[in-house]
C-alpha cells in the first residue's frame, strides 16, 4: 500500500465518522422535535378550555359587576329622595313646631308653672369644675370651712 492508498483510506474513514456522527446528531434532533410537537400540542389541548372558562368567568364577572352598578344608582337615588323628603318635612313642619313649643313654654311661664316646684328652695350659686386647673389656696380655704 502506497501513501496515497493510506491517505484516501483516512479520509474515507473520516468522512465515514463524520457522517455518522452527521446521522446521530440528526435522529436525536428529529426526536426532539417530535417531543416538542406532542408537549405544544398537549399544551394547546389544555389551554384552550382554560382559556374558555377564564372567558366565562370574565363575563360572570361583568354581569356581576353590572347589577352592582345598577343596585348603587339604585341606593343613590333613594338617598337623594330621603333627603328631598327630609328637607321637605323640616321646611314644612319645623317653624310651626317651633311655635307651638314656644308658645306653650310661654303659657307655663305666664300660669307661673316653672321647672322646680316652689316650696324647694333653689340651690346656691352653682361650681364650676375646671380639669387640669388648681384651685388657689385662698378659695380652698372658704370651700373647706
Amino acid at each position: 500500500m502506497t501513501g496515497g492508498e493510506v491517505a484516501g483510506i483516512l479520509v474515507a474513514v473520516f468522512w465515514a465518522i463524520l457522517v455518522s456522527f452527521l446521522a446521530v446528531v440528526l435522529v436525536r434532533l428529529a426526536q426532539t422535535l417530535r417531543a416538542t410537537t406532542r408537549m405544544v400540542a398537549d399544551v394547546t389541548e389544555q389551554a384552550v378550555p382554560l382559556l374558555a372558562d377564564a372567558s366565562a368567568t370574565v363575563r360572570s364577572a361583568q354581569t356581576q359587576l353590572d347589577r352592582v352598578d345598577a343596585i348603587a344608582s339604585d341606593v343613590q337615588e333613594v338617598t337623594s329622595n330621603a333627603s328631598a323628603l327630609s328637607s321637605t318635612v323640616a321646611s314644612t313642619f319645623g317653624g310651626p313646631l317651633v311655635k307651638v313649643a314656644a308658645f306653650g313654654y310661654g303659657v307655663r311661664k305666664a300660669l307661673g308653672r316653672g321647672d322646680a316646684p316652689e316650696d324647694v328652695p333653689r340651690a346656691k350659686a352653682r361650681r364650676t369644675v375646671i380639669v387640669g386647673r388648681t384651685v388657689p389656696s385662698s378659695r380652698r380655704r372658704k370651700q373647706k370651712g
